[in-house]
């Protein structure tokens, strides 16, 4: 099966508000924008995908999914992850979709062989594949087939109930641990993980976190 990938871009104003104690609100969007960079570059590398879709309202991202050749969604945009996640599987799901991959654009460390290895593992349907957080919470990548197999719901602790709903929904679950995939950026500490990781080296965003001396503040 080729999935759709299912990017959700909220609008920039206000990004990132827990890390508030380092970054300004310049700052803030600038490393927005440089995360969904290597977010869209490791996806549209992948083999094995349909398309793309972006679900945004923020002039940036529909800019920036026109460079890459990706769908702009605006169905869902200002109804959170979950809410953007669900109303663009529907959409996709009522074109014939067979199958969606949903991922943060927070995670700058996604590696293209990543997001082929989920792809990989989905051989039939109904299919749940799971990539989740490095701290075990959150969800940050699920490949789903088909796309409304089971009912989504992300956050800070999603990622053993999104298990739990496969189960009840009869499928078993698959769990892929991708370091990459693994490391998403909502707080200070995340930054200076994220830069000891060997997966962030040769990101644009490790590189905007060093030419910008945000890794000197957290030394």
């Amino acid at each position: 099966m080729k999935p759709w990938a299912i990017l959700p871009v909220k609008e920039m104003a206000g990004a990132k508000q827990r890390l508030v104690p380092l970054l300004s609100p310049e700052e803030r969007v600038a490393l927005m924008q440089v995360m969904l960079r290597d977010v869209m570059a490791a996806l549209s590398a992948a083999q094995g995908l349909t398309g793309i879709a972006l679900v945004t309202l923020d002039p940036w991202a529909r800019a920036l999914a026109q460079q890459y050749g990706a769908r702009i969604i605006t169905e869902g945009a200002r109804e959170g992850h979950t809410g953007a996640v669900t109303a663009t599987a529907s959409v996709l799901r009522s074109e014939g979709v067979a199958a969606i991959l949903t991922l943060p654009g927070d995670i700058p460390a996604v590696k293209t062989p990543e997001v082929e290895a989920l792809i990989a593992a989905a051989s039939a349907a109904p299919a749940f594949i799971i990539a989740p957080a490095h701290d075990e919470q959150g969800s940050n990548a699920i490949l789903l087939s088909p796309p409304d197999a089971v009912k989504l719901r992300f956050g800070e602790d999603s990622y053993f109930p999104h298990l739990a709903a496969a189960r009840a929904a009869g499928i078993a679950p698959q769990i892929l641990r991708l370091p990459g995939i693994a490391m998403d950026i909502d707080h200070p500490a995340d930054i200076a993980r994220f830069a000891r990781i060997p997966e962030a080296e040769g990101t644009q965003t490790l590189a905007w976190l060093t030419q910008n001396g945000i890794l000197r503040r957290l030394a």
